[in-house]
C-alpha cells in the first residue's frame, strides 16, 4: 500500500479546547479520499495542519513519505490546494494573480495554465471580484493543476455551488485522476459529491476519527431501515447504530440487517447514502 498522506496522532488545541484529538488516518496514492463531517467537526483545521498553516500540538504528518520540516519546498511543489473561501487579491485580474503565484512553483507550466483557462472558459482579463463562486473554484483548480500537482487538497470546493457547476468540477477531478498516479483529498459536508467519485471515506466528528473505510465496503456494511415502532424490542434497538423516531415510525441505520429482518415484518430496507451514514455517526455522538 502506497500512501500519499499519513497522519499519526495529530492533536491541536485552541485556548485549551481540543479541536483535533489524537487523530490518525492515511490517503492512498491513486485514490480520491472523501473527508467528511458536519460543520465544526475539525475538517478545515486538519487541512490547515497538513499544509503547515496552523502549528500542531502533537503528532506527525507525512506527505509523499516526508514531513514539511524535512522538505517543504518539494512537498509544496507536488500539492495543489483549493479552499472554499478565496485566498486571492480581489482587485487583481486573473492573469495578474497568476503571475504572483506561478513563481512559487519550480515546475509551473504556462502552456498548461492557458489550456485550462480555455477549457474552463476563464476570462483572464477579469478581476477576481468579478467572478462567480463557480468560476473562482475553476480558477483555483486551474492554478493547482498548472504546476502538475500530484496531490490535490480540497476544502469544501463545491459548497454553495449549483448542481450543474458541481458536476462540472467533479468531471474535472475525474479527468485529473485519469492521468495516473494522482490523488485527491476532498473535504466536504456535501456527501452526494462523494457518492459519485470517492474511493475511500474518512469521517471526523468532534475532533475524532470515527470512520475510515473504502466507500463500497461502507455502503455494503450498513442498511437503512424504516418501520413501525410497535415492532421494536430492546434487542432490536441494540442492533442499530443510530435511530430517529417520529410518531409511530422510526428510521435507523444498522450493520446487522439479518437480525433486524428476522425481527421486523413491516419494515422497509434500503441501501444508505454516505449522508445517511454520516448523520447516523454524528447523531450517535
Amino acid at each position: 500500500m502506497n500512501n500519499v498522506l499519513e497522519i499519526s496522532h495529530l492533536t491541536k488545541k485552541y485556548n485549551r479546547k481540543t479541536v483535533l484529538n489524537d487523530i490518525s488516518f492515511s490517503a492512498e496514492l491513486g485514490q480520491i479520499t472523501g473527508f467528511i463531517g458536519v460543520n465544526g467537526a475539525g475538517k478545515t483545521t486538519t487541512i490547515k495542519s497538513i499544509l503547515g498553516l496552523v502549528k500542531k500540538d502533537a503528532g506527525e504528518i507525512r506527505l509523499f513519505g516526508q514531513t514539511m520540516e524535512e522538505n517543504e519546498r518539494e512537498i509544496k511543489n507536488r500539492i495543489g490546494v483549493v479552499f472554499d473561501k478565496g485566498y486571492f487579491y480581489e482587485n487583481l485580474s486573473l492573469n495578474d494573480m497568476k503571475n504572483i503565484l506561478a513563481p512559487a512553483y519550480s515546475n509551473w507550466d504556462e502552456n498548461a495554465f492557458k489550456r485550462y483557462a480555455r477549457q474552463f472558459k476563464l476570462p483572464l482579463s477579469y478581476h477576481i471580484s468579478d467572478l462567480s463562486k463557480g468560476m473562482t473554484m475553476k480558477y483555483a483548480i486551474a492554478l493547482a493543476l498548472s504546476h502538475h500537482a500530484d496531490f490535490l487538497l480540497m476544502d469544501e470546493p463545491t459548497s454553495g455551488l449549483d448542481p450543474l457547476i458541481r458536476n462540472q468540477l467533479l468531471g474535472i477531478l475525474r479527468e485529473y485522476m485519469e492521468e495516473g498516479n494522482k490523488s485527491v483529498f476532498f473535504s466536504t459536508h456535501i456527501t452526494t459529491d462523494l457518492d459519485k467519485i470517492a474511493d475511500r471515506i474518512v469521517m471526523i466528528d468532534n475532533g475524532k476519527i470515527v470512520l475510515d473505510e473504502y466507500k463500497d465496503d461502507l455502503l455494503e456494511k450498513y442498511t437503512l431501515v424504516k418501520g413501525s415502532k410497535d415492532e421494536l424490542t430492546p434487542a432490536l434497538r441494540a442492533s442499530f447504530l443510530h435511530m430517529e423516531e417520529h410518531g409511530f415510525h422510526f428510521e435507523g441505520l444498522t450493520c446487522d440487517s439479518a437480525a433486524v429482518k428476522r425481527g421486523l415484518t413491516k419494515a422497509v430496507f434500503a441501501k444508505p447514502t454516505i449522508e445517511d451514514i454520516m448523520m447516523a455517526f454524528a447523531g450517535r455522538s
